[in-house]
């Protein structure tokens, strides 16, 4: 079992690494939300795979708050983009 929460953390934490790129070069602001919103869901997946490793379920209330925080901030992104914010076309 531990190998496979190894593996699973090793290829989370790559497609983390990819999903920082897309954040940092997106070629616009929309794409930039899009990758955001990306790396919040990588992240609470990672912290899930943390609470089963070490079989602490209070690392999964920490996941929810992120996920609510990352939700948030596209809907915020979202509605900065509707209200005519700078777009990067």
């Amino acid at each position: 079992m531990e190998s496979v929460i190894l593996i699973s953390q090793v290829l989370m934490g790559l497609a983390l690494v990819l999903a920082f790129v897309r954040v940092v070069r997106g070629p616009s602001l929309p794409d930039r939300v899009v990758a955001l919103e990306l790396f919040a869901s990588i992240v609470v997946g990672l912290v899930g795979l943390y609470a089963i490793a070490t079989g602490v379920s209070s690392f999964l209330d920490a996941a929810i708050v992120i996920a609510l925080m990352g939700f948030l901030a596209a809907i915020g992104f979202a509605r900065f983009l509707e209200r005519g914010g700078p777009r990067d076309d």
